[in-house]
């Protein structure tokens, strides 16, 4: 049974953007009571090789929040992805909002200022946000409430954000079929990743959960919301009551083997900057490539 003041009773209207570039769902998330909304995790396209942003997937997102009148309050990164490039600033200037994260951000940008060796100009205090979440934080989407719940393991910034009946776990879990996230990224504990899960499949079994990622397999097609209950049965990596012991091995083993994210690189630089563009001293957007450092 979960400690978290949640209330499944109220049903937000979840609407799903899928960005196949990165295999990324955004979120737009409505509160059933008002017009007012958040979005999740979104997106801002990057072409890496020819150093070209774009906006696409966000601009959808944005047409679908002012087609339907509504008013964006709050713009949530669940945390600091390393597969694609937030939107939040974009989006922010446009709709407004305010930008959240997990209160470990400062954690991220400590370890990754120094890969990329930013000097003293870049603040490592998560002042680029304007929400540092800690475990069991609430904040309000109009009459709704939310609340972050702290799920580390991939990274140590994860946050488990729960609207309603509807909980954005980031990739903390993915589909049952897809099991879990990998835990070998700087901060990242595959112990702890298994802790953060068992805190998700406490919350009640009729609880959507809404995936960051889907890959599609076996082939199927892509899908992005299942529930606390199927998790527990169905999940490959935790589900039918496997152990921390046995997560735990597994997930070593499998993180050994897989390569690291595309978009590692641009990723981390930005999203760290709650999604702004780094610059050089001559206030050129600009990203570093560092060598033998990640």
């Amino acid at each position: 049974m979960s400690n978290y003041p949640v209330n499944i009773t109220v049903k937000p209207d979840v609407k799903g953007f899928f960005d196949p570039a990165t295999n990324t769902i955004s979120y737009c998330i409505k509160d059933p009571d008002s017009d007012a909304c958040a979005i999740v995790d979104s997106v801002m396209d990057i072409d890496y090789a020819a150093g070209r942003i774009t906006y696409d997937h966000a601009d959808e997102l944005m047409a679908y929040i002012v087609a339907n009148g509504l008013k964006l309050e709050w713009i949530i990164e669940t945390h600091v992805h390393a597969d694609h490039l937030s939107a939040a600033p974009y989006i922010q200037q446009k709709l407004g909002g305010k930008i959240g994260i997990g209160k470990n951000i400062m954690i991220v940008q400590e370890t990754f200022g120094k890969v990329f060796n930013e000097g003293t100009e870049f603040q490592r205090d998560g002042s680029q946000f304007d929400a540092l979440f800690e475990d069991g934080d609430t904040y309000q989407i109009g009459s709704m409430k939310a609340v972050a719940i702290y799920t580390p393991g991939h990274t140590p910034a994860c946050m488990t954000h729960v609207m309603g009946d509807a909980a954005f776990v980031g990739d903390t879990l993915f589909m049952p079929d897809g099991g879990s996230a990998r835990a070998d990224f700087p901060g990242g504990d595959a112990g702890e990743l298994y802790d953060s899960i068992q805190k998700v499949l406490a919350l009640p079994d009729d609880m959507r959960l809404f995936m960051c990622h889907d890959y599609g397999p076996n082939g199927r097609n892509i899908e992005w919301e299942t529930t606390v209950g199927a998790e527990k049965a169905h999940n490959i990596h935790v589900g039918g009551g496997k152990t921390k012991e046995e997560f735990v091995k597994m997930r070593t083993e499998r993180d050994a083997t897989l390569d690291m994210p595309k978009l590692i690189i641009p990723s981390l630089q930005v999203n760290m900057r709650a999604g702004e563009i780094p610059t050089d001293n001559d206030g050129k957007p600009m990203l570093k490539v560092p060598v033998n450092g990640l």
